[in-house]
């Protein structure tokens, strides 16, 4: 296929170094001027991976847009509306659509792929690219499952077979609104994972990631998804590589935060935890990790003392 990839982040630039090995032609866009474009385009790579000498590398949105028989966009969530706007400019509502990111509108709770529809996308062409796997540990050639997931059931089927290889095994996806949910939802999980790592309370992660799974699973059903899902490859199914692994940025963002470090890499879960209050508020379900992540990030609770609540509670026969 020709992909236009746009987005030359962490994500943007291994999904062009993946494709880009599994002979499909890739066109990567980025900002000019921004940070990861430049590197990219003065250096032919980052800190995490080295271009392919096939790839095209460009700052023309209209070039990357019209070269494309599949657009996939992987850009942080606050930025995905003004790139789906300007992109549609060119035509790229016309075309199928892979959003490989994971989080939530902020102000509105909206999934991605409900920001795609707002901005004028066929739902029938939006499709997720969600599930487990660190860029480390993908070119070092170990592989991970994800998932491919959609209103349309036969883009889900297709994407997923054009895509797939020995290093990602793609799922088809049965649940958009609980995949997405959980996706985004594991980012904070994993925040909350490294705050415990940071405050010496490591032996925790067992109980929060049983609550945390459950937590979820009540939302999404409330949403009118599966609640099940929680326990898919898209939230529990990544838990490893979010709330243990030592490449995970929301992990590592919890930890630094914790021990009064800066960090100086995204952490998606930091926007998508108000998302989250939102979401909990507007379908009436409790939300005990997610709340108790954003009173310590946007309410100056004491950490420690806010977790040491929230896992001291009466005997109970489950969470």
């Amino acid at each position: 296929m020709k992909v236009s990839v746009l987005g030359t982040g962490r994500w943007g630039s291994f999904i062009t170094w993946y494709l880009s090995h599994e002979k499909h032609d890739v066109v990567e866009w980025g900002r000019e001027g921004g940070k990861s474009y430049t590197v990219l385009k003065e250096t032919g790579k980052n800190e995490y991976v080295t271009l392919n000498s096939s790839v095209t590398l460009t700052s023309d949105l209209k070039f990357a847009v019209e070269f494309a028989d599949l657009i996939i966009i992987s850009v942080l969530s606050n930025s995905l509306k003004e790139v789906l706007l300007s992109a549609k400019n060119y035509g790229a509502d016309k075309k199928d659509i892979v959003l490989c990111m994971k989080g939530l509108e902020e102000d509105t709770g909206l999934r991605l792929s409900e920001v795609a529809v707002s901005c004028g996308y066929d739902k029938n062409k939006v499709a997720v690219w969600i599930g487990p796997g660190h860029i480390e540990e993908f070119t070092k050639g170990k592989p991970n499952c994800m998932v491919i997931d959609s209103n349309n059931r036969e883009l889900t089927v297709k994407l997923a077979d054009s895509l797939r290889s020995d290093l990602i095994r793609f799922y088809y996806g049965d649940d958009l609104i609980g995949n997405e949910i959980g996706a985004a939802a594991k980012n904070v999980i994993g925040i909350a994972a490294g705050m415990l790592d940071g405050g010496g309370y490591s032996t925790l992660k067992g109980p929060l990631m049983a609550r945390g799974a459950r937590e979820i699973g009540r939302l999404i059903k409330a949403m009118g998804g599966n609640e099940l899902s929680a326990y898919g490859l898209c939230h529990l199914g990544d838990y490893e590589t979010t709330l243990f692994s030592p490449f995970s940025q929301n992990r590592r963002y919890g930890e630094h935060f914790i021990k009064g470090e800066k960090f100086e890499k995204s952490a998606e879960g930091v926007k998508t935890v108000k998302a989250l209050k939102l979401l909990g508020e507007k379908y009436n379900e409790e939300l005990p990790i997610c709340n108790a992540v954003y009173r310590i990030l946007y309410e100056n609770a004491n950490p420690m003392e806010t977790f040491n609540t929230l896992f001291h509670r009466s005997s109970r026969t489950e969470f």
